[in-house]
This record gives C-alpha cells, sequence and structure tokens, in this order.
C-alpha cells in the first residue's frame, strides 16, 4: 500500500525543497502547538510529571523547555510538593 511518502501521489513532495519547507512549518507549528497546550495546562493547575507524561517526555525536559516562558506569562507553576492533584 503506497504511503505519503510516495512523491507520485503528493506533489508537495517531489521537490526536497519544498518538501523540507512543509516539515519546517509542520515543526513550527507544533511548537506553537505545545506551547499553548502546555500553558493550558499549568493554567489549570496540572504539575510538571503530568505535562511531561502527556508529552511523552520527562519533567525535567518539559520543565526547562516552557518555564521561564511561561513565569513571563504570568502562569503560576507549581512546586514539587504542592498537594494540588
Amino acid at each position: 500500500m503506497p504511503g505519503p511518502e510516495n512523491s507520485a501521489e503528493n506533489p508537495a513532495l517531489q521537490e526536497p525543497a519544498d518538501a523540507l519547507a512543509a516539515v519546517a512549518a509542520l515543526r513550527r507549528l507544533a511548537d506553537q502547538l505545545e506551547d499553548a497546550a502546555v500553558e493550558q495546562a499549568m493554567r489549570a493547575g496540572w504539575s510538571w510529571p503530568q505535562v511531561a507524561e502527556a508529552l511523552g517526555v520527562t519533567r525535567q525536559a518539559v520543565h526547562k523547555k516552557h518555564a521561564k516562558r511561561l513565569i513571563a506569562a504570568g502562569v503560576t507553576l507549581r512546586r514539587r510538593g504542592d498537594d494540588r492533584d
């Protein structure tokens, strides 16, 4: 069964430059969606481990990637030991 990687079926993949531009655009969109979803979860009181599990990454990775931006956005971040679950 031919998949989307078959350039005959997907004209966007016929030119490497177009295919790479599409990949870059999708990465930017995925990053924007992740930023919004993480912010929404943290504003809803989720913990870092909950967000990390949902994303399939470590707590440390999600904290490193998002904490500074969330603090700048005025999001109150949970600390280890908070009893809100």
